[in-house]
């Protein structure tokens, strides 16, 4: 690997590992800071997203626990609403934040937001070019095999699209979130509201670079493919 190839590889995959390293580490330190924040209005997590689930008509979505660490999602095929042990019982500015942005789903869902359902209908086959790229890459670079480069490039396009696609849907449920946490006086006070776009602007910057390595990804495989074929 020549000095011109490092430095592309470096610009390509570096810096999207550095912003996913940050992002990860800005969402974590604003939910561990907010966590311990309390909500005037008392309310947890779970009765904030059953309180807006049922505000906005939607009763069908059931609201339920889970183990895993900031796990919290919406799953629209079985209309569950799963959050996480400190956002589900935790009555703090973070977890009716949390809780909040995923009803923000599960009302994209309702409304048939069409990103959401975009998202949804592509779903199998990104999972598929997940599944396949380590072979894919794996092949590729140790063989040589050209065949394999491209097929790995039409799998990193299919996951930069669903990356991209994610964008507008994870902005819009926290625009929805933040929205109606005041409108049901949820939120209230300035520090509440700070609180609460400091987690959500958090967890979309993760969103944000994910984008940029699948992108980076892309247009790194691209460029060797041109360069094996000269």
């Amino acid at each position: 690997m020549n000095s011109q190839t490092l430095i592309i590889y470096g610009i390509l995959i570096g810096i999207p590992l550095i912003l996913g390293v940050y992002a990860q580490m800005k969402v974590s330190g604003a939910f561990s800071r907010w966590k311990e924040v309390p909500i005037a209005s008392g309310i947890t997590g779970a009765d904030a997203a059953r309180q807006i689930l049922d505000a906005a008509g939607i009763h069908r979505v059931e609201v339920l626990p889970i183990d895993t660490m900031l796990g919290d999602h919406y799953d629209p095929s079985s209309k569950k609403l799963c959050l996480s042990p400190d956002v589900y019982n935790g009555s703090s500015v973070a977890a009716v934040g949390i809780a909040a942005h995923e009803v923000g789903h599960a009302i994209q869902d309702e409304r048939s937001y069409a990103p959401l359902h975009l998202r949804m209908a592509i779903v199998p086959i990104t999972q598929f070019a997940s599944q396949l790229l380590p072979f894919v890459i794996l092949g590729g670079f140790l063989f040589h095999f050209t065949g394999l480069i491209t097929l790995g490039i039409i799998c990193y396009m299919v996951l930069t699209v669903f990356q991209l696609i994610t964008l507008p849907v994870e902005f819009d449920a926290s625009r929805r979130a933040k929205v109606i946490l005041h409108q049901m006086g949820i939120v209230g006070t300035r520090e509440e509201t700070d609180g609460v776009n400091d987690v959500l602007d958090s967890a979309a910057l993760t969103y944000v670079a994910a984008f940029v390595a699948s992108l980076g990804n892309l247009i790194y495989l691209i460029l060797a493919r041109r360069s094996s074929e000269e």
